[in-house]
C-alpha cells in the first residue's frame, strides 16, 4: 500500500519517529489509524446511547410525563439547571 501526506502531515510523522516514541512511519500511521477506530466506536456508543435517550423521553411523552413550557426562555432555563445539577452529582 502507498499513502501520500501532504508535508505537514508528513513533518508530524517524521517528528513522531524522532520524538522516540515510534520506531518508523508505519507505526505511528498504525497507532493513529487504531486511535481513528476508537474515536469512531466512542462515537457510534454516543449516538447510541442519545438515540435510547430520545426514545426514552417519547416514552415519557407518550405516557402523559411530558413537561409544558410556556417559552423558549424556560425551556433553555431548565436545560440549563438540568446539566448544572448533573456535573455537582458527578
Amino acid at each position: 500500500m502507498n499513502v501520500s501526506l501532504t508535508p505537514e502531515l508528513e513533518t508530524l510523522v517524521n517528528e513522531k519517529v524522532k520524538s522516540g516514541n515510534y520506531n518508523s512511519a508505519s507505526e505511528v500511521v498504525r497507532e493513529a489509524l487504531r486511535l481513528l477506530k476508537e474515536q469512531d466506536e466512542l462515537k457510534r456508543i454516543r449516538r447510541e446511547h442519545l438515540r435510547r435517550e430520545v426514545m426514552k423521553g417519547v416514552e415519557e411523552i407518550r405516557n402523559g410525563k411530558g413537561v409544558v413550557y410556556n417559552s423558549a426562555e424556560e425551556l433553555a432555563q431548565a436545560v440549563i439547571s438540568r446539566g448544572k445539577a448533573a456535573r455537582k452529582a458527578k
